[in-house]
């Protein structure tokens, strides 16, 4: 009964954390969360009007084609860069309270998963303005966000922690995901690279989720047991390995906040 109080407890804390995330990302907007749905709109449209011409050949419905990577590369990058500042970002509170320091994490990556239901709104409408036809195949979706969601959350773990001790963290991992971007095929057929590079970014974990979603969404079939098991593997091994870490630093990170 404890330990379910506590639980209980646990979730409140997460939810006032990420209510307070909203409340301070959006407090000088007009908008406010509508930002979440316009925003990958917007960028569908410069991006389509860009390249729609270049791929269409190779690519049949290219707005929802970018859509589709765009949202989940955003669910990552927004968890992710979000996570990695929290602890030093409520040092004054983790002082103050006797609640978990992943809890913080958690907070921020649910808030990214907030937001990326928001977007999926837009990603629906989209869905049915180019007449992409519905598809038993879409069931699985939620299965790929999962282990998007764990691959995620265990890479905050990591930064998080690094960031405490490194601060420099995080300008060395701006600077990876821009090129982490370019690797994931987000606006580009992989399909027209040949040699090292393509085989680099089919082993990229981001464009294997962005990959089997776009599958399930606008082809109709479900992703390859290969597929299914990358997914597996980048999601609950990245998830042990980042939980590891935080855990065996964890006295460290409170002496060091």
């Amino acid at each position: 009964m404890a330990d379910k109080g506590r639980k209980k407890q646990y979730f409140f804390v997460i939810q006032q954390l990420t209510a307070r995330e909203f409340k301070r990302k959006y407090a000088r907007s007009y908008l406010g969360v509508l930002w979440s749905v316009l925003n990958p709109l917007l960028s569908m449209a410069v991006l389509s009007l860009i390249f729609s011409q270049l791929f269409r050949r190779s690519i049949e419905n290219y707005p929802v084609y970018y859509l589709t990577g765009y949202i989940l590369w955003q669910t990552f990058t927004g968890a992710t860069n979000a996570a990695m500042t929290t602890l030093s970002d409520n040092k004054t509170l983790l002082l103050k309270v006797k609640f978990p320091m992943q809890l913080f994490i958690l907070a921020r990556v649910y808030t990214a998963l907030i937001n990326l239901l928001y977007s999926l709104i837009a990603y629906f409408v989209m869905l049915f303005v180019f007449k992409v036809p519905f598809s038993p195949t879409m069931f699985f979706s939620p299965v790929i966000l999962l282990f998007l969601l764990l691959f995620s959350l265990g890479l905050s773990y990591m930064l998080a922690t690094a960031y405490v001790f490194f601060g420099d963290i995080k300008h060395l991992y701006t600077v990876a995901l821009t090129l982490w971007m370019y690797c994931s095929a987000i606006f580009y057929p992989v399909e027209q690279l040949t040699g090292p590079i393509r085989t680099v970014i089919e082993n990229n974990p981001i464009y294997i989720f962005i990959h089997a979603l776009r599958k399930v969404m606008l082809y109709g079939t479900l992703p390859s047991v290969t597929e299914i098991l990358l997914m597996v593997l980048w999601g609950f091994g990245l998830y042990g390995i980042g939980t590891i870490v935080f855990k065996k630093n964890k006295n460290k990170l409170m002496q060091r906040i």
